[in-house]
């Protein structure tokens, strides 16, 4: 599946600088890309938490799965492709500079996972301690267990960052010595991996593709890094691709229903989102010189891992706050869907942006007080570094597999915070992190 083709200029790699080195300053089109599917994630995130009371039972779940344009809607709104595009773009760009300074692959991912996992840490600990309140104080246990369901879906993506992240090293390596082989033969294994699965029937086969699917996009960055992009007859024919593979069952044509298990669809969709960057770019940069618009970018990326690891447990927990005081008040919530259902939307995620901001501002103190107290390992083996990584990705997928029950929360952080300890030694004394490091 290597669709990647060298566009004209101005996309092609730029005059006195080979792929290899990185450039001198950040990519503002990038940036605001990054920033814009954030804003994305967290809108869509919220939209899909409906909470109402049927039959004098609560309810909360996806409000959007019975909905008849949800389909349509996800072919608009998935934006985790391009999301790890530009996590790709950053990372190449981020350890080509470090690579340049002496910094070891090893060195690297210890440095990495020391920055990430405090973060996924925290709030994982916070859940946990929430969920176990509701335990305790005689919640209904399936309200509890779906509230721990729900706030643990978006978990995928920090438990395969970690590990796309812990893996840059060594994907640019082989991108840099054959790049158009490594996305081929990534390609290839997604699209095995789909066929075993479409052929067996057993969809945990295509768990396989968690992996492989965000690694080839990641690699697509790469390929962002280095000035090459896919054309407009490219993303055409990735578009026609994963049509026909929708058309014979191969992949749902619901995109978010095509993230469990991740599908070659995504896969393509990352290319054809890539195409329509580069064709948008001249005018994204535009708009990225507004310095309203740069600073707002720039405030976004650098606490993106805060935010995305924060806004589902504080949207669902805004829901059931909201559940409790209407009942307690006698009123009623409408039900999802329906026309006054949507006219609440606007007023619904003006209040999860002011929760969310509130509880990003209090993780982050939080935060910087745990980066300041730990250090990367000096000189962290290979075997550690990627013991880290692995260590770290496992509690996450705990959590999933049991569907965020509590005791998995309660492992899940566990391992999260064995593998920072892997990461990283006891600072002690430090300056505190500024808020603005990425």
């Amino acid at each position: 599946m290597s669709l990647i083709s060298t566009p004209p200029a101005p996309y092609a790699s730029s005059p006195g600088r080979t792929p290899n080195q990185a450039p001198a300053r950040r990519d503002a089109a990038v940036d605001l890309v990054r920033a814009a599917c954030l804003i994305a994630v967290v809108a869509v995130h919220a939209i899909m938490v409906g909470v109402s009371v049927q039959g004098g039972e609560a309810v909360l779940g996806n409000a959007l799965e019975p909905w008849s344009g949800f389909t349509v809607f996800s072919w608009f709104t998935q934006m985790m492709p391009l999301f790890f595009i530009a996590g790709g773009f950053a990372s190449a760009t981020h350890y080509r500079r470090q690579r340049g300074r002496g910094v070891t692959a090893p060195g690297y991912v210890a440095s990495r996972l020391g920055r990430l996992l405090p973060v996924p840490l925290l709030a994982a600990a916070a859940t946990t301690l929430v969920l176990t309140v509701l335990t305790v104080t005689g919640v209904d246990p399936t309200i509890v267990a779906t509230a721990g369901w729900r706030m643990s879906q978006p978990l995928w993506f920090l438990g395969v960052y970690v590990l796309c992240s812990a893996l840059v090293p060594a994907m640019l390596a082989l991108h840099e010595r054959a790049p158009r082989l490594t996305l081929t033969l990534l390609g290839a294994g997604i699209l095995a991996i789909d066929g075993a699965r479409f052929a067996t029937g057993v969809d945990a086969v295509g768990f396989a593709n968690l992996l492989l699917v965000w690694l080839f996009v990641q690699q697509l960055g790469f390929f962002l890094a280095d000035g090459i992009v896919p054309g407009p007859r490219t993303a055409l024919a990735a578009l026609g691709f994963g049509a026909g593979l929708v058309a014979i069952g191969a992949s749902p044509a619901n995109l978010f229903e095509a993230l469990n298990p991740p599908t070659a669809v995504l896969a393509l969709l990352g290319v054809i989102q890539l195409a329509l960057f580069a064709a948008l770019r001249p005018k994204l940069e535009r708009l990225a010189s507004v310095p309203a618009v740069r600073d707002t970018a720039q405030a976004l990326n650098a606490r993106a891992m805060t935010i995305y690891s924060w806004h589902m447990p504080v949207t669902v927990l805004l829901a059931g706050l909201l559940l409790v005081a209407t009942g307690a008040l006698g009123g009623t919530l409408p039900l999802p869907l329906g026309s006054e259902w949507w006219l609440s939307r606007p007023a619904w995620l003006a209040a999860v942006a002011v929760v969310v901001t509130l509880a990003v501002l209090g993780a982050g103190r939080l935060e910087r007080r745990a980066l300041a107290w730990v250090r990367t390992a000096a000189t962290p083996t290979p075997a550690r570094a990627a013991a880290a990584a692995v260590t770290g990705g496992a509690g996450v997928l705990i959590i999933l597999a049991a569907t965020g029950a509590l005791w998995a929360w309660i492992a899940g952080s566990a391992f999260l915070a064995a593998a920072l300890l892997m990461s990283c030694e006891r600072r002690q004394k430090a300056k505190a992190i500024p808020s603005s490091t990425p």
